[in-house]
């Protein structure tokens, strides 16, 4: 699919790689790691063809294209949301174009034309290859990927300008996904996703039937997607074919045995060198002097890069608090008409290291602003005795004043105690040397963040609540602040979009959603487990009555049959209704009774329509099948009355095949 010759790309004199062979198989997906700056972004711009190598060459498999989605920067506008993922499909609207006319040519022309047989068969062929790319199941695709991104429906409808710079990199990959380009390179693309569009990616991405390379600094998603991991490291790329957890040991290993073949040759080459020095000088001994320069010169010297830099910490050791650290009773919070919390409880013991999941917009941070001290209009907030909070916010790095330096920031909230080891807190979060000198305005994200976490070790708490603490942290960073975490005495309360880091830190998971909160006593995985069981209950009929149409390349194994989209949109087509709200006496009860049973008649009927749909879209398909067949005979237009009935046949049931897929769009979403 994709070979890189000999390629090598420098920066001022410096190298990032140098004289790389290496080859990408179809269907592979390859995870390229490797510490900030090494050159990650670099490649994937140069196999995207946005930037040049210093030498070598690239070569793609014959009509082979990638397509390419960086990290930040693209803005979209002008457009409705569901028209601009429409645009990704330029070749199918041009199809689909092409067939309007040809219908329309059709029509106009005699049955007896000498061009009408032309024509049609020109029409057969063309709605052939529509059909096997997907054509009629287009605008199911888009409402999938849409969908999975975290696009509401009253979305669609929207103004791409109208979306913030994190829903507009969602679009740019929606446009990307719709593409289905043969090599798709991703650079962090979970970046802006919530964990339930991570969790769609991962199963769409699994089933992606080109190539795949992506970067990202999410460890669980690498492990579920990847089976292929390479190091951009020491200036080239070194393949394991693992997934990731498996190549931090074999890269551990490979590392131990390279220092140690080092070891050996620098002892070897130090005798070599003591020897030539000792007999440099005498006539008997100039032979095996001469041999052993020569031997030295051959010798192939092994480098080891320097050491990879890690922030080290621990959370300074706060007072003793109670056992109920926090406890909130019937809270309601709202904003305007919105209410975000509705009536909830919610109770946070010592010790505990909760997680708040939920999607985009369910009101985690919300909860969170509330268990820090912002307003609400109802209910009670219970603060537990000798609690010490500490309060890390979403937007925490981006209220750094951006004209003090790194130093000054943190010297303007340290207490007097602590004014003599500001240095020694900037060191463990790699602020050293000059770099403590530079303004805040001109870092990194990364480097704001770990800014913004070494102020919360100048005062000792017992409380942390930390909403998207691992935003623009690097493996190696998220990996030491979840030691840290979990060396911490006191209580956590946590956002986090990182599943990995949910899951080893998280003893409790709780779901906000629909105004509620439901706990979840476990890890990430336990939360996962209970879910899915939830939702095959909840769902066991939509599945069975799906299982028979997946997606292949548009076609069945045998029949013709067009494929309706693959099994992640028929897990976002499942019905979410949420749960309702306690009711508060005995009518509210009966109606809520009476609710769930509407509903539930109403979703078997949804059920026993859309299993007919489907039933009847095969029988059509494959009444188109077999017309086709037989017009494609040879002789079948020689009779032209036979010829322009099959023509009408022909036309009414693809119309009819388009109404049915409509009907089945509506019903599934």
């Amino acid at each position: 699919m994709l070979q890189l010759i000999n390629l090598s790309k420098d920066f001022a004199g410096n190298p990032l790689f140098t004289n790389i062979s290496w080859h990408l198989k179809k269907g592979e997906r390859v995870a390229l790691v490797g510490e900030n700056g090494a050159g990650k972004s670099t490649l994937m711009r140069i196999i995207a063809g946005l930037s040049e190598p210093s030498s070598g060459e690239l070569q793609f498999a014959k009509g082979a294209r990638a397509a390419y989605l960086p990290q930040d920067g693209i803005v979209t506008s002008g457009r409705m949301l569901f028209h601009e993922a429409k645009s990704a499909l330029g070749e199918l609207l041009a199809m689909e174009e092409e067939l309007h006319r040809l219908g329309q040519e059709l029509e106009r022309l005699a049955h007896d034309s000498p061009e009408h047989g032309q024509v049609l068969h020109r029409y057969g062929e063309l709605q052939e290859q529509f059909r096997h790319r997907g054509g009629y199941t287009m605008e199911a695709e888009i409402g999938t990927v849409l969908k999975g991104l975290g696009f509401s429906q009253a979305d669609w409808h929207r103004d791409c300008g109208e979306f913030s710079g994190g829903w507009q990199m969602r679009i740019a990959l929606a446009r990307l996904l719709l593409q289905r380009p043969d090599v798709l390179l991703l650079d962090e693309p979970t970046n802006h996703l919530d964990i339930e569009a991570r969790n769609w990616l991962e199963e769409y991405l699994c089933s992606y039937p080109g190539s795949v390379i992506l970067v990202s600094h999410d460890r669980f998603f690498m492990d579920r997607v990847c089976g292929h991991i390479a190091e951009v490291w020491n200036h080239t790329l070194t393949d394991y074919h693992c997934n990731y957890s498996t190549y931090l040991v074999q890269r551990e290993e490979r590392v131990s045995a390279l220092r140690e073949a080092k070891r050996r040759q620098d002892e070897e080459v130090e005798k070599t060198e003591d020897f030539i020095r000792r007999f440099r000088y005498q006539a008997n001994k100039a032979s095996l002097v001469q041999s052993r320069i020569k031997q030295l010169e051959k010798v192939e010297r092994i480098v080891l890069p320097p050491e990879r830099k890690r922030i080290r910490f621990q959370f300074p050791e706060g007072p003793k608090s109670g056992k109920i650290v926090m406890e909130l009773k019937g809270l309601t919070k709202s904003y305007a008409s919105n209410t975000v919390l509705n009536r909830i409880d919610f109770t946070a013991e010592k010790g505990e290291r909760i997680a708040l999941v939920g999607h985009n917009g369910a009101g985690k941070s919300t909860l969170m602003s509330v268990l820090a001290g912002a307003g609400f209009q109802g209910g009670e907030r219970i603060v537990g005795h000798n609690v010490v909070m500490d309060y890390f916010a979403q937007d925490q790095a981006s209220v750094l004043d951006p004209e003090r330096s790194a130093y000054d920031e943190l010297y303007a909230d340290a207490p007097y105690a602590m004014v003599p080891r500001l240095r020694d807190i900037l060191g463990a979060f790699l602020f050293s040397g000059d770099d403590i000198h530079k303004k805040v305005g001109v870092l990194s994200g990364g480097e704001r963040n770990r800014l913004a976490l070494a102020k919360m070790l100048l005062r000792p708490s017992n409380l942390l609540l930390m909403d998207e603490p691992t935003n623009h942290l690097d493996l190696f960073s998220k990996e030491v602040l979840l030691d840290a975490l979990r060396s911490f005495d006191g209580t956590v309360v946590f956002v986090s979009h990182d599943r990995y880091f949910v899951n080893g830190l998280a003893t409790r998971i709780v779901e906000v959603e629909g105004g509620r909160l439901e706990n979840y006593y476990g890890d990430y995985e336990y939360y996962l487990e209970k879910k899915e069981s939830e939702s095959d209950k909840g769902s066991s009929g939509s599945l069975r009555s799906s299982s028979s149409l997946q997606r292949t390349e548009g076609t069945s194994h045998s029949s013709g049959i067009t494929r309706l989209p693959s099994e992640p949109f028929l897990e976002s087509a499942k019905p979410r209704t949420p749960a309702p709200l306690p009711p508060l006496n005995k009518d509210e009860r009966l109606r809520d009774r009476e609710e769930q049973k509407r509903q539930k008649r109403e979703e078997q009927a949804r059920q026993k329509r859309l299993g007919e749909v489907e039933t009847e879209i095969g029988r059509t398909e494959r009444e188109i099948s077999r017309l086709e067949a037989e017009m494609n005979s040879s002789g079948f237009f020689d009779d032209p009355q036979r010829g322009a009935e099959a023509g009408e046949r022909h036309a009414a049931l693809n119309g009819r095949l388009e109404e049915l897929y409509r009907e089945w769009e509506g019903l599934s979403t």
